[in-house]
């Protein structure tokens, strides 16, 4: 079970799954997941790519088999930044391919505009730039997660993130992968969360950038996505048709494939 500790005190869990040829050159993807996961909600991305390329799934500190963090750690969005580039620094490799998925999305945007050097190719995966707007939505997550607690809150707010067209089976695969999430973690960084805006970071990204997007997320309408992503220099934007916000998993195939195939097109 890999464990790295990426500032004092901080440890971080890993995975690596790697199926391709070892005489064959080929990349490595790092994977950063979102709001109260894991890197197993890209599992099923896992067939897809790690054939073709190295596959690492991180914890972000605080989630999945990383240790929680008490509900007094001074979240900073810059350290998350941080123990992504530090990570990458242990890989082995001089660049990775970096894919996220909402919030992990953020951290990866914000990791390919502050350090390009460890970027070849970003995939961003139903995530915002600007994070302000969820200011009037994260006090009420917090007193429901403190009153009734974390699963509780996320089967009630799985609609909105998962959309209409998963099966209750499925909702509830994901209810169970996100309810493991201490309280703790979430009471800390839900606060930090409405302070992170990338607006003016994204111009700097230079590595070739996929935005992936929904024509109903809930995190903003695609002409909001599409204002930011457009001032990163060619990048591309798919829209996948969904009330989904959270593409990675209601629309897991569909964007697997896809990111595979921009990610190993060079």
């Amino acid at each position: 079970m890999p464990m790295l500790e990426t500032a004092p005190g901080i440890m971080i869990h890993y995975t690596v799954d790697d199926f391709t040829d070892p005489w064959m050159p080929s990349p490595t993807v790092l994977f950063i997941h979102g709001l109260a996961e894991s890197g197993e909600a890209f599992r099923a991305f896992v067939p897809a790519l790690s054939r073709h390329a190295r596959v690492v799934r991180m914890d972000l500190r605080g989630y999945g088999r990383s240790p929680a963090m008490p509900a007094n750690h001074p979240w900073r969005f810059d350290a998350l930044v941080e123990d992504v580039a530090v990570l990458i620094g242990t890989l082995g490799v001089p660049k990775v391919h970096l894919v996220g998925g909402k919030i992990g999305g953020t951290i990866a945007l914000a990791v390919a505009a502050r350090h390009p050097d460890l970027v070849d190719r970003l995939a961003v995966l139903g995530a915002p730039a600007s994070l302000r707007e969820m200011a009037g939505v994260t006090p009420g997550w917090r007193a429901q997660i403190a009153r009734d607690g974390v699963l509780s809150w996320v089967r009630s707010t799985n609609g909105g993130r998962m959309g209409g067209a998963m099966t209750p089976d499925q909702l509830e695969w994901w209810a169970q992968l996100m309810g493991r999430t201490a309280p703790s973690t979430l009471e800390g960084f839900l606060q930090m969360v409405p302070s992170v805006d990338l607006r003016d970071e994204v111009p700097r990204i230079a590595a070739p950038t996929l935005v992936v997007t929904t024509t109903g997320s809930g995190l903003g309408s695609v002409e909001t996505v599409k204002a930011w992503q457009e001032r990163i220099s060619g990048s591309q934007l798919a829209v996948v048709e969904s009330d989904s916000y959270h593409v990675a998993a209601s629309d897991a195939d569909h964007v697997a494939h896809k990111v595979k195939d921009f990610l190993l097109a060079c």
